[in-house]
């Protein structure tokens, strides 16, 4: 099913340049504000090659700079092209948002390109045309893949986990400390017989697309162009850059994203709407739970509502000082549709398009969200317990999406870390 081969990786050389130095979170999690550090940070900082300077220009940029960088970067030997076509082995090694020291096995690979209704690459969420724009100027310019999706596969047993370990052991292996303070090692795999096996094992199963949706459909729109000037079957366009991760291992992290109610009206005022939860269903497991400060709410669920993930369950805070634990009986449908459909539709009166168009917002971590509620910025937070590999697998094999921001897979792939033109790997 899911067809991958090896490739010439074009990476920055080492002695030129400190990989640490370089390495750029993927663009669309850089916030406006941080574009500038990040470009000054470096004169060949990875992000120069995704992103213009400031959120400004890129409505008007056709992106023809960043191609001539791109040249510009190889042509004074910053950034060399592997001479033999391998698989990129990647660890990393990070800190879970409940302390935990974790580790997350994967491997680039060039990944053919297929279309949703071959249901061979699945996807978990809609996608956004002004993205999709922009992304598609980038490729048309620089004809190359300047930072990798990344797909999710089933491997309950660990079968790969020993094969992609030793290559992390030779002496080729490079590390660098991503801006998010993860450490990412990074190997090339090169033996025949395992690539084969690598192939082999992917061929016999479908994959999920975690991040990168817009890139991967991007990708696809830009495959169908070229294939009107290039009759080869397999021209380089047929493939995307693409990092695998076994959806079931331990470092393979699915983190929550909460939800924040900017305004209420006086028909959705907490005390309502406590109410009208009650009436709907959801019953409150233990009694208000004290949570003053940003840190008491992320102990609180941790203590309080984590136990509940077995349940449709969710913790809502008015920034008042208590959270209160909802739960009901789960049933067949995925928790944070339920939450969307009852909650935020049933009790708040806000449809998909309300919250499409702002009235929900999606803070990156529950110390953001609970300061927001308590600063202002916010009128009521609910909080969720995060999604399992067997839920996004279930609804994906199903043809369904889920609500936007339903999960945030952690680590991020950093850009820099490797990079695949369109020159094919001859």
């Amino acid at each position: 099913m899911t067809d991958i081969q090896p490739f010439r990786a074009l990476r920055y050389a080492q002695g030129k340049v400190e990989l640490s130095d370089v390495l750029a979170p993927v663009y669309d999690v850089v916030a406006p504000g941080e574009r500038a550090a990040l470009w000054d940070s470096h004169p060949h900082a990875a992000v120069r090659l995704e992103l213009t300077r400031e959120v400004s220009e890129e409505a008007h940029t056709d992106y023809l700079d960043v191609a001539e960088r791109l040249a510009a970067w190889r042509s004074a030997g910053v950034l060399e092209r592997d001479a033999a076509a391998a698989c990129y082995v990647l660890r990393q090694r990070f800190e879970a948002p409940d302390g935990r020291q974790l580790a997350r096995l994967g491997f680039f690979a060039a990944l053919r390109l297929e279309d949703y209704a071959a249901r061979v690459v699945l996807p978990h969420e809609r996608t956004l045309p002004a993205p999709r724009a922009d992304r598609l100027k980038l490729q048309r310019a620089t004809r190359a893949n300047l930072s990798s999706i990344l797909l999710l596969y089933e491997d309950r047993d660990l079968e790969l986990d020993a094969l992609l370990e030793a290559a992390l052991e030779t002496g080729e292996c490079v590390r660098a400390t991503d801006t998010a303070g993860v450490q990412n090692e990074l190997a090339p795999l090169r033996n025949p017989d395992a690539i084969a096996t690598l192939q082999a094992f992917m061929a016999a199963r479908p994959v999920v697309i975690a991040d990168g949706h817009h890139r991967y459909e991007t990708a696809l729109a830009f495959r169908d162009e070229e294939r009107s000037r290039t009759a080869a079957a397999d021209a380089p366009c047929e493939r995307l850059l693409a990092c695998f991760v076994n959806a079931h291992a331990e470092g393979s992290l699915l983190l929550p994203i909460h939800r924040v109610l900017r305004k209420l009206t006086t028909t959705t005022r907490p005390d309502a709407a406590l109410s009208k939860l009650l009436e709907s269903g959801w019953r409150q497991r233990v009694a208000p739970v004290k949570a003053k400060t940003p840190q008491d709410v992320a102990l609180a669920l941790r203590t309080h509502l984590a136990p509940h993930a077995p349940d449709h369950a969710f913790a809502l805070d008015d920034g008042k000082g208590a959270l209160h634990i909802f739960a009901r009986a789960r049933d067949e449908e995925i928790t944070v549709r339920k939450i969307h459909r009852q909650v935020l539709g049933e009790v708040f009166g806000l449809d998909e398009k309300a919250i499409q168009s702002g009235a929900v917002a999606f803070p990156k971590s529950t110390l953001q969200a609970a300061e927001d509620v308590r600063a202002g910025r916010g009128a009521l937070a609910l909080y969720l317990n995060a999604l399992s590999p067997d839920d996004i697998f279930r609804v994906t094999a199903a043809g369904e999406t889920l609500p936007q921001k339903s999960s945030y897979f952690a680590p991020k792939l950093p850009t820099g870390l490797l990079f695949r033109t369109l020159e094919g790997d001859a």
